[in-house]
């Protein structure tokens, strides 16, 4: 009998935009709490406080003339020619993102049509059996997109699938909130293809949806202040102290019951590839996912980070942290043939998923 073919990852591109945007050029904003008072701290140390909890020095912000969808065709394009792989061999576009295309200057979301649709078209492809569509999942939707490339790819169903995760989160933030400075934009992508050796691929992967209590963690909401201009806008809000909790608390369990799925132990992992959301938070996570094993972390030895220079730009943080990786940009770490990683993320929904990957 013909074992199932395995999900391996052929290609990874990603974009980083050029604009860089310091923690300094928020000195001069007025920022409120959420009942509308302004906040009594000078900016000064506003920003020294962020920078010491999240670990972010500056963000990368699109071009005037980028949308998200121009972001994941770049990534898209830089994966398919870093590896030549022929666009027209793709059976499946998917594209994680939260907020579709926003024109600068405005915060009005777009997406009709589909930012899979609009890359397609960009890329020239005209196999019309290569099936485009976009998958709304919060910050872990680049990471369920891969595990449905899985499915497909696992059921025979298709041979070759791309999968993108790409934002613009400086368009959709209230400038007098201080989660603001959280915020850059970006894309990654990751080719996903069938292979027979069974040898290396996706070896397991979970995912999970704490809706009851934690979907509004992350929300839509008017800006902090009625100063602002236009009240109709809405802006991404979170609840930074429970969303905190609930990160450090779940993920660490999720990715065991991955690790389990898939016969490993926590010792076995050269890597592990977390949502770039606040280094603070992704360090404790990771104590945690080591203390279930009764072990010690290693740190920043067995975690890379990007969110120091990059921010959190969501969908986009793990597929341009593993694109980093795999083309030797990120100093002191390296994936070789052999290698096992976790790869995982948290986000609005709640959602949390981990994918165990083999190189």
């Amino acid at each position: 009998m013909k074992s199932k073919p395995q999900s391996v990852i052929a290609a990874t591109g990603s974009y980083i935009p050029d604009t860089i945007i310091k923690n300094d050029h928020f000195l001069s904003h007025r920022f409120f709490d959420k009942d509308g008072t302004i906040i009594p701290k000078e900016n000064t140390e506003i920003i020294r406080k962020f920078k010491e909890i999240t670990g972010i020095e500056e963000r990368r912000y699109a071009a005037p003339n980028e949308r998200a969808s121009d972001l994941g065709f770049f990534a898209a394009k830089d994966a398919l020619e870093s590896s030549g792989i022929d666009p027209e061999s793709l059976d499946y576009i998917i594209v994680a993102h939260n907020f579709g295309d926003i024109t600068f200057g405005s915060n009005r979301v777009d997406t009709v049509p589909t930012l899979a649709s609009r890359i397609k078209q960009m890329l020239k492809i005209e196999n019309p059996d290569c099936i485009a569509y976009d998958l709304p999942f919060g910050c872990p939707g680049w990471v369920q997109g891969l595990i449905q490339a899985d499915y497909y790819i696992r059921s025979g169903d298709a041979k070759r699938c791309l999968v993108i995760g790409t934002e613009t989160l400086s368009r959709i933030i209230d400038p007098h909130d201080r989660d603001s400075l959280l915020y850059g934009d970006g894309s990654g992508a990751a080719i996903l293809e069938a292979s027979e050796s069974g040898e290396s691929g996706i070896l397991a992967h979970k995912t999970r949806t704490y809706a009851i209590e934690h979907a509004l963690l992350l929300a839509m909401d008017s800006s902090y202040t009625s100063e602002y201009p236009m009240q109709e806008d809405l802006f991404i809000k979170m609840n930074g102290r429970k969303l905190y909790e609930f990160a450090i608390t779940n993920v660490p369990l999720l990715v065991k019951d991955a690790l389990d799925k898939a016969g490993l132990h926590i010792s076995e992992i050269s890597k592990v590839l977390i949502h770039q959301a606040n280094e603070k938070m992704d360090m404790v996570i990771l104590e945690r996912l080591f203390k279930l094993y009764g072990m010690k972390s290693p740190g920043e030895e067995i975690m890379p980070m990007s969110i120091s220079w990059l921010g959190n730009s969501s969908v986009a943080t793990v597929p341009t942290l593993l694109d980093l990786i795999m083309k030797g940009q990120m100093k002191e770490h390296s994936l070789k043939s052999g290698d096992k990683v976790v790869i995982a993320s948290v986000g609005a929904g709640m959602n949390i998923n981990a994918v165990i990957y083999q190189l």
